[in-house]
């Protein structure tokens, strides 16, 4: 399992975050899900911030949240692979 703390917004019906929460059980990588859709109260911590979309991750506390299902972004917030570069554009580039 992954030591960082990933905390993730998600919304129902959003195809974005199915896709986000499969593949990180894909890497093992333990979260906590907090759904805009079951608590407004999530959706206000997201607008506190100016964030009016999901999904949300934010890995670790001094990190800046990274918007929608952006894998390799992601998968470089992690520590996963070649951290010498990501691009949010090419799966794989660099490794």
């Amino acid at each position: 399992m992954s030591e960082h703390h990933v905390t993730i917004y998600i919304s129902d019906g959003n195809p974005q975050c199915g896709k986000l929460i499969k593949q990180l059980d894909e890497w093992n990588v333990s979260y906590a899900t907090k759904n805009v859709s079951h608590n407004r109260d999530y959706m206000k911590e997201l607008q506190d911030i100016e964030i009016f979309g999901t999904p949300v991750t934010f890995v670790g506390e001094d990190q800046p949240a990274i918007l929608g299902f952006q894998k390799n972004k992601i998968k470089y917030a992690l520590g996963f692979g070649n951290n010498s570069y990501y691009s949010p554009f090419y799966e794989g580039y660099g490794e």
